[in-house]
């Protein structure tokens, strides 16, 4: 399937000077909102509708994440949702960004509280059981946050044995570290929290994708830092309620054009990337069931 674009469904606006400096009002790319022609299922009913209910992270810094006194999350898994809602030709402000945890991610998708899950959410067979994943659209890996006074005596998952480590509930990395690794989980509600323990020397490590704790680390550079390479492939997907018709083809038809046009790399520039960040190759998607 291929989708092609209406002409000026909807219109962006901003300052050019700044649109032209750095994409987006708000730092990120700058992001076309017009509904894609041959719209059809879930995909159609969402563009009708004229508005949509992403699920995301509030406490996972780039990816997506709170920050005080503002109303809207920023990260790169914000500005996917948005390039997403922009091709159901719906603009910004009728995005409506719902928190998410690890453990309620499917329970949301399957009751109707969002639409879609954009929230550092890695593909996995067991659930695309329960529910509908495309993508993926960015790649990382598992790997390890601790305090500097720790360096030395964990440097990588093999020094986990009866170790206290921290992850969320619900999550692949700290299953991961308990089945294959011997470490002893403790499970937090949300990564903040985690790091909460850590600094506080209840934990002496916290697990999840290298992207999320490189983030952490920046907040507090004196005291914590990532260590060891990464021991995983984490496949980020974008979720959706199990057997929407179209979902699948029209997410991975947007990614596609959001990889060749440059929004992609400009979206991962305003927020994972950096000086000392190189851009990584776009992933290869997942063919639709």
């Amino acid at each position: 399937m291929r989708f092609t674009r209406t002409k000026a469904v909807l219109a962006v606006t901003g300052l050019a000077l700044s649109l032209a400096a750095c994409g987006g009002d708000d730092g990120g790319p700058d992001i076309e909102v017009e509904a894609a022609d041959n719209l059809t299922g879930v995909a159609k009913e969402l563009s009708d509708r004229g508005s949509i209910k992403i699920g995301v992270k509030y406490d996972q810094p780039g990816i997506g994440n709170l920050e005080p006194g503002s109303d809207d999350p920023v990260g790169f898994d914000i500005e996917m949702g948005k390039i997403i809602a922009g091709n159901l030709g719906i603009a910004e402000d009728d995005i409506e960004w719902v928190e998410t945890i690890s453990d309620n991610r499917e329970k949301y998708l399957q009751d109707g509280t969002v639409d879609l899950v954009i929230a550092s959410y890695s593909i996995t067979d067991e659930r695309r059981q329960v529910v509908g994943q495309a993508g993926p659209y960015y790649v990382t890996g598992q790997q390890l946050l601790i305090r500097k006074d720790s360096e030395g005596e964990i440097n990588g998952p093999d020094d986990l044995a009866n170790v206290k480590v921290c992850s969320v509930e619900g999550s692949t990395s700290l299953q991961r570290v308990e089945d294959e690794y011997g470490a002893s989980p403790v499970p937090f509600g949300t990564y903040s929290e985690c790091v909460d323990q850590l600094e506080n020397k209840t934990v002496d490590a916290v697990t999840t994708d290298g992207a999320i704790l490189l983030g952490y680390a920046a907040q507090n550079p004196d005291e914590l830092v990532v260590v060891g390479d990464a021991f995983s492939e984490e496949n980020y997907g974008i979720g959706y309620k199990k057997d929407a018709e179209g979902m699948c083809e029209f997410i991975n038809e947007t990614l596609e054009e959001s990889f060749d046009d440059g929004t992609w790399e400009d979206a991962f520039q305003a927020t994972l990337g950096g000086d000392d960040v190189e851009t990584p190759e776009v992933p290869e998607l997942d063919p639709c069931a």
